[in-house]
């Protein structure tokens, strides 16, 4: 019973709800309804846009955790205090541009290193954001990227973990290919989850949240799948099954290579 319990709550922490709604009212409504159903919940550009950080701290105060999803792309020093001010928040991990140079990700992770120390705030997870899940090779040749999306993944994944990163955001495609380049405790926390009866909308290189987490991802980010579905609680909670099933199927696997 306990080994069931852990199980599920490891599943649910690794689920991150998108919180892709226009206002505060809407955002903590779905927090309420799925605070006990989900691991975090992220909070983009749409929504902090309109609400500011204030709602950060609304979400906080209700004992849930956040993903900042703004995607700082800078020069490294407006990046570093971006980086400073989102840590002062008190999210659970934000995320920056790798395509931004490793010097704008160093000079990152050394501010947020020293603010933490010197203001004794906890340290979030520092992302880097390789390849956006709505991008594909046709869409990176326009903008003069040559070759496979998943070779431009793994070099801006490693470039990233160069800097100090603590991991990167990337579909669920290039999961083994950066765990093979960047090792076990790099950090994947990866977005583009559906089901087969989910419409893909923005999305194009996607999977299931088994799938990416049989794969090795850490994290996985869901949004219009739960937010659209008639019960959004008991999708979470299936999408959660998903996980946990792909947890149990990947430590028997272990098992039986080491026995």
């Amino acid at each position: 019973m306990n080994t069931r319990a852990t199980l599920e709550e490891r599943a649910r922490a690794r689920l991150i709800f998108a919180l892709d709604v226009s206002t505060a009212a809407d955002a903590l409504a779905l927090v309420s309804e799925l605070e006990d159903s989900v691991g975090m919940f992220k909070v983009g550009k749409q929504l902090f846009m309109r609400t500011g950080p204030s709602i950060i701290e609304s979400i906080r105060e209700r004992g849930g955790e956040v993903f900042l999803d703004l995607k700082f792309h800078d020069i490294p020093r407006t990046v570093a205090r971006a980086s400073m001010e989102a840590t002062r928040l008190g999210v659970a991990m934000f995320n920056v541009h790798a395509s931004g140079s490793a010097e704008m990700m160093r000079q990152a992770v050394r501010d947020v290193r020293r603010v933490c120390r010197t203001e004794r705030l906890r340290r979030p997870k520092l992302l880097a954001v390789t390849v956006l899940t709505s991008l594909e090779a046709p869409q990176l040749k326009e903008i003069g990227v040559k070759g496979k999306v998943a070779d431009q993944v793994v070099r801006l994944a490693r470039l990233a973990e160069e800097a100090g990163m603590d991991g990167v955001v990337a579909s669920p495609q290039e999961i083994t290919a950066i765990r093979s380049a960047c090792g076990p405790r790099f950090t994947i926390v990866t977005p583009g989850i559906r089901a087969a009866e989910h419409a893909l909308g923005d999305q194009r290189r996607v999977s299931s949240a088994g799938e990416a987490i049989a794969a090795g991802a850490d994290y996985v980010v869901v949004g219009r799948p739960i937010r659209d579905s008639i019960d959004p609680p008991a999708q979470a909670d299936a999408i959660v099954a998903d996980i946990a099933d792909a947890i149990r199927r990947g430590r028997r696997s272990r098992d039986a290579i080491s026995g």
